[in-house]
């Protein structure tokens, strides 16, 4: 009978603080404008998270309008596909700082990209700090 109580309450403990999101959910979807497609161009960018924590991933176009964003676990890859064609601007927040990579890349027809996300303090020239506003503007 311990056992079997002790199993009930670790269960529901564990389960009512897991708050952990799943790779590829939308956590802020509520903040930002609906998600936008091109099924013609067939080109998708694959991000892959390599920091030992978990991420959240903005796309925007050549003019920082919003494309996309999701959810991505540590260790864990993302593929967006059907992306427009254009210039993709990428945006991330990781723990409580939110940051902008300095690379463009350019997405064009049948393209397939991948973007490897990794911090390294010793080489702060790869991303730069960029505000909450900036990252949650539509």
């Amino acid at each position: 009978m311990k056992i079997y109580l002790f199993v009930v309450y670790f269960s529901f403990f564990s389960l009512a603080f897991s708050q952990r999101g799943i790779t590829g959910d939308k956590t802020f979807s509520s903040r930002f404008p609906e998600d936008k497609f091109n099924e013609i161009s067939n080109a998708s960018l694959e991000i892959v998270n390599e920091v030992d924590h978990d991420i959240i991933v903005v796309i925007r176009d050549q003019r920082k309008k919003y494309i996309r964003h999701v959810y991505i676990r540590n260790k864990e890859k993302f593929r967006f596909d059907n992306l427009p064609i254009t210039r993709i601007y990428v945006q991330f927040k990781s723990k409580e700082f939110y940051f902008e990579d300095y690379e463009r890349t350019t997405i064009n027809f049948g393209d397939q990209h991948i973007f490897n996300f990794y911090f390294d303090p010793r080489e702060q020239e790869n991303y730069f700090l960029i505000t909450e506003e900036e990252f949650f503007k539509p």
